[in-house]
C-alpha cells in the first residue's frame, strides 16, 4: 500500500524522493494550495490523488473525473502525479491538457463526467501549486469534503483500484465553440484583453474577437515566469497596466483575467479600475431589468450598494450576503437558484441562461460586453457613474501564518461583538449591523463598513473598507480596523494599503 505522508522531508535526500510529503495546512476550506517542493512533493501529490479517488468512492459518486493543468513550469508534472494516484484508486481520468479552470468545469457537462480536479495555483505567486476539486457539478468542495480528504490523505486511508486514462486532444476548441455560439455584439467595442502572461492568454483574445470585439491584446503570450506582474485582477499593478493600454488605444474598456481564467477584472474607458463588486451591481441592474424579482448572492467583501441601490430596489431585486470563497458562493447561488452570484475578488457565478453555475472569467467578460450592447448610448464609465457614490478600498492582505490566522479572527470577532453589545464607538460611531458569517463585517450608523476575515487559500488575513460618505471616512474605517489588528503581533505587513 502507498506510504502514509509525512508533514516534512529534507530535500535532496533518498527519503524526499521515495516518500510522500504533504504539509497539513495545504488543505484549505474549499481547495488545496501548497508551496511545491517545500510543502508537498510529487509523491505527496500522488497521495492526494489516491485520497481524492478514495473520497469520491466514499461519497458514492462514480469514479470518473476530469483533470487539466494551468501554465506553470511544474503544473504538468504535478497533474501526472495526481493522475497516477487517481488511477491507483480506481478512477477513470479524462485529461483535457493545458486549460483554464472553467474549461475543466465545462468538460464535466460536455463529457458528462461527475468529478473534477484542476491543477492550478490560480493567481498565487510562482512556487505555489494547488487543486480545485468537486464531485457534484457545478459545485466544488467545501469544508466538509476538504476535512475528510485531509483525514484520508494524512491518515493513509487509501483504497486501491484499477483505473484508466483518456486524453482528449484539442479539447479547448470545444470550450471556445461553446462560449462563442451566441449572437454577435451589435455594438463595435474596442477591448483591451489582459492576461498577465497566464493561461487565459491562450484563449481569451480569440473568444472576445469571436463575439465581435476589436481586441487589443496585452501580455497574452504565455510565460510561466510572469515577468511583469502576477495575473491577478485585484492587483493594482495589473490594473494600472490595463489602464495605460486603455488610454493609449482609446478603448471602450479593459478586461483582465487571472492566472486560471475564472475571474475577470474591469477598467473603464477613462482608465479607472472598477472593483468587481461595483461591476456586479452594474450587471445586477442590467439583469434585474430583464428578470423581475431577480435573486442575487454576494460575498461579505462586497459593496453595501447591493442592499441600498435605489435602482435594484425599484426593480425588486433581492440580495443575500454570504461567505467569501468560490465554493461557498457557488453552492449558495445554486441552493437559492439565484440569477447570479458576485464576489469582490471577481468570481462571478451565472446560472442559466448566461452560464451553468460555475465561475468563468470569459462568461463574465461576455456578460459585461452584452450589458454594454444593451446600452448603446452609454460608456462603461457612464454606467459606473450612475451608481450611488461610495469610496471603496481594494482587498488588502496582512500576513498571518495559517496556524495562527483563525485564532486571530476569533479574537477580532469577539472584540467587535463586545463593542456592539456595550455601545462602544468604532471610528467615532456605534455599530449599526454586525455580520459574522465569515470573519466580521461591521457597519457604522452612517453606512461605512469594514471587514476582517481569514484568507482561505494563503497565510493572510483579508481587510476591506468602504464608505458612502467620503474618501476621508474610508480612511478612518481602515485606521479603526488596523488599530484592532495591531493588538495582535501575529499579524504582519500588508501586501497593499490605501
Amino acid at each position: 500500500m502507498f506510504p502514509q505522508p509525512k508533514a516534512a522531508l529534507l530535500p535532496n535526500t533518498y527519503a524526499y524522493e521515495s516518500e510522500a510529503m504533504v504539509k497539513p495546512t495545504g488543505f484549505r476550506e474549499y481547495d488545496a494550495r501548497w508551496l511545491f517542493g517545500k510543502e508537498i512533493n510529487l509523491m505527496g501529490v500522488q497521495a492526494l490523488g489516491m485520497g481524492l479517488g478514495t473520497l469520491i468512492a466514499e461519497l458514492g459518486r462514480p469514479q470518473e473525473i476530469v483533470t487539466g493543468h494551468d501554465f506553470r513550469s511544474y503544473s504538468a508534472s504535478i497533474k501526472y502525479a495526481l493522475i497516477a494516484g487517481l488511477m491507483a484508486s480506481g478512477c477513470k481520468v479524462h485529461d483535457i491538457g493545458l486549460a483554464v479552470t472553467p474549461m475543466a468545469y465545462f468538460a464535466q457537462f460536455d463529457l458528462d463526467v461527475p468529478c473534477v480536479a484542476m491543477v492550478t495555483a490560480s493567481h498565487n505567486d510562482n512556487g505555489w501549486t494547488g487543486v480545485k476539486m468537486g464531485a457534484n457539478r457545478p459545485l466544488t468542495f467545501g469544508p466538509e469534503e476538504m476535512t475528510r480528504l485531509k483525514e484520508i490523505v494524512l491518515g493513509g486511508e487509501f483504497k486501491g483500484g484499477s483505473g484508466c486514462y483518456v486524453f482528449h486532444q484539442d479539447y479547448p476548441a470545444r470550450y471556445v465553440a461553446d462560449l462563442t455560439k451566441r449572437t454577435r455584439l451589435k455594438r463595435k467595442l474596442k477591448v483591451v484583453v489582459a492576461c498577465g502572461n497566464g493561461t487565459a492568454g491562450a484563449f481569451a483574445p480569440q473568444v472576445m474577437a469571436a463575439i465581435g470585439c476589436e481586441v487589443i491584446p496585452l501580455d497574452t503570450e504565455l510565460d510561466h515566469t510572469f515577468p511583469k506582474y502576477n495575473p491577478n485582477p485585484e492587483d493594482m499593478k495589473m490594473l494600472h497596466a490595463i489602464r495605460d493600454a486603455v488610454l493609449q488605444h482609446k478603448a471602450d474598456l479593459g478586461l483582465g483575467f487571472d492566472g486560471d481564467g475564472d475571474r475577470c477584472g474591469v477598467v473603464d474607458d477613462t482608465g479607472e479600475e472598477i472593483f468587481a463588486d461595483k461591476v456586479g451591481v452594474m450587471l445586477a441592474r442590467d439583469m434585474s431589468a430583464i428578470t423581475a424579482g431577480a435573486q442575487f448572492v454576494v460575498d461579505v467583501k462586497s459593496t453595501g450598494l447591493f442592499a441600498t441601490d435605489p435602482v435594484l430596489q425599484a426593480q425588486g431585486a433581492k440580495t443575500e450576503y454570504w461567505k467569501t470563497g468560490h465554493s461557498y458562493m457557488k453552492r449558495r447561488t445554486n441552493e437559492l437558484n439565484a440569477l447570479a452570484g458576485f464576489e469582490k475578488s471577481g468570481h462571478f457565478f451565472f446560472n442559466a441562461p448566461p452560464g451553468r453555475g460555475y465561475d468563468d472569467g470569459l462568461v463574465s467578460a461576455i456578460a459585461i460586453c452584452e450589458m454594454l450592447d444593451r446600452a448603446p448610448d452609454k460608456s462603461m464609465s457612464q454606467l459606473k457613474d450612475a451608481l450611488p457614490k461610495t469610496w471603496s478600498s481594494p482587498t488588502m492582505s496582512p500576513h498571518c501564518d495559517d496556524e495562527k490566522k483563525y485564532g486571530v479572527i476569533d479574537a477580532v470577532v469577539k472584540h467587535f461583538e463586545a463593542a456592539q453589545k456595550h455601545g462602544d464607538l468604532v471610528a467615532g460611531q456605534p455599530i449599526r449591523d454586525l455580520v459574522t458569517v465569515n470573519g466580521v463585517r461591521f457597519t457604522c450608523t452612517d453606512g461605512s463598513w469594514g471587514l476582517i476575515r481569514a484568507s482561505s487559500n494563503k497565510p493572510e488575513l483579508v481587510v476591506v473598507v468602504e464608505s458612502p460618505v467620503s474618501e476621508a471616512r474610508m480612511h478612518e474605517m481602515f485606521e479603526a480596523v488596523n488599530l484592532v489588528l495591531r493588538q495582535h503581533p501575529e499579524v504582519g505587513a500588508y501586501n497593499q494599503t490605501i
